[in-house]
């Protein structure tokens, strides 16, 4: 995940400040947990994943990981 963070951002892109590069961080963060399927996770979000794995043993859980949805909020 690290080389992938830095590949889609530190390197394609320059930045004018730690803010700036920050903010790319986050929505790529979004992105990639919330949309990118991948084929080790059989096709599913990494958010999907979580919550499958949620509904078959929440007592592996300290929190519900539908409450982490960006929104609002956030």
């Amino acid at each position: 995940m690290n080389r992938t963070l830095k590949d889609t951002t530190v390197k394609r892109f320059y930045h004018e400040s730690h803010d700036q590069l920050r903010q790319h961080l986050t929505g790529f963060v979004a992105a990639y947990n919330f949309a990118r399927r991948l084929k080790t996770l059989k096709g599913l979000t990494p958010y999907e994943f979580v919550c499958r794995a949620w509904q078959k043993e929440p007592s592996s859980f300290t929190q519900n990981p539908h409450h982490q949805i960006p929104g609002l909020n956030t």
